[in-house]
């Protein structure tokens, strides 16, 4: 039996009833899920189900991530609803690729992960399955394993087994306006382009994922640069932006004033400006320049520990801008930034 898995929260509970009420069928995994954006999230969700396979004895095997062809079979459905007529076109594009897949492997039972999902409609399903069941001669296996307090239990052993709990389907086209409800913006569709590992990112994820220690939730202020530039007489100058750096103005001119060799004050901002030497003072880092440290950024905590270091408190809002000197004429501060109250997981501590 070929069995499509979408998530490894779906999929752990599933794959161990369906051992249990089909002993003597031999049970092989298959990730096919096109439909998850971006592909960063795409690989997480992937090492999880692979985690959680590896645990169950499950071989598993993995589609080719075919974004492309989903996002053409989908096209003209982008703004529909969840449980809309867009996820029947995205079950019966993964369902029909499993049963490719059965067939080359000469197996004629297929069912899906799917089915254990809270959020999923049965009737959907059902729909796509009988369709795939008709065009390719196989047989679509139906277990509805979360009746009884299946998804009590299913996420009672996600969470012991510390598998990734995903807060989105993984769909673009559902992310966004699930997002929007939720006044936050779609920060798993950007990163910076420094690769710097940003606070509630997927990256972050990714890393905390490769551990199997149990994880907690935790409530902080997230926070994303938009955009930022310093510039003098309309030269840009290479400048670095701190982290939680929120200016009272998106635009800022003024000058400014020496506090000491190495540190400025702009009371206009108001803004605190360092050169690289002072930062490098803070940091214990060696840039040559504020190109060197765009390019190959400290983590967040290094620059949260220097903005403490400086205002005397990580969550000061103040603008702390990176120069590789301090100009000494008036400089033009432009900045778009947001913060706003999100959620993120953390390795337990007692």
């Amino acid at each position: 039996m070929v069995v499509h898995i979408c998530c490894s929260v779906d999929s752990h509970y599933f794959l161990t009833r369906l051992k249990e009420a089909y002993p003597n069928s031999p049970i092989r995994g298959f990730f096919y899920n096109p439909n998850i954006h971006p592909e960063a999230e795409y690989k997480l969700r992937l090492m999880d189900v692979a985690k959680s396979c590896e645990e169950l004895g499950i071989a598993l095997d993995v589609g080719e991530y075919k974004l492309k062809q989903w996002q053409k079979a989908t096209k003209g459905y982008e703004h529909f609803p969840e449980k809309s007529e867009r996820c029947n076109i995205c079950f019966e594009e993964r369902l029909r690729e499993s049963a490719k897949h059965a067939k080359s492997l000469g197996e004629n039972q297929i069912t899906t992960t799917l089915l254990m999902s809270p959020q999923k409609s049965f009737e959907q399903l059902k729909i796509a399955a009988r369709k795939i069941e008709q065009e390719y001669g196989i047989e679509f296996i139906w277990e509805d394993f979360r009746i009884n307090g299946g998804t009590q239990a299913q996420f009672a052993l996600s969470k012991e087994a510390g598998l990734y709990h995903q807060n989105y389907c993984g769909c673009i086209h559902a992310l966004l306006p699930q997002r929007k409800a939720q006044k936050k913006p779609p920060i798993e569709m950007a990163m910076p382009l420094h690769k710097q590992i940003q606070p509630g990112s997927i990256e972050e994820r990714i890393e905390l994922y490769k551990s199997k220690d149990s994880k907690r939730r935790q409530g902080f202020l997230n926070y994303r640069l938009l955009s930022a530039k310093v510039s003098q007489k309309n030269e840009v100058l290479p400048s670095y932006v701190l982290y939680y750096s929120l200016p009272v103005r998106s635009r800022t001119q003024g000058i400014l004033e020496p506090l000491e060799d190495g540190i400025a004050w702009c009371s206009k901002g108001p803004i605190l400006a360092l050169d690289i030497a002072y930062f490098n003072t803070l940091a214990n880092t060696l840039y040559k320049s504020v190109l060197d440290l765009l390019n190959s950024p400290v983590n967040i905590d290094l620059e949260l520990l220097i903005r403490q270091k400086l205002e005397g408190d990580i969550y000061s809002l103040t603008p702390i801008i990176i120069l590789d000197t301090l100009p000494k004429n008036k400089i033009l501060f432009e900045c778009e930034a947001q913060i706003f109250h999100d959620v993120r997981e953390l390795l337990a501590r007692v």
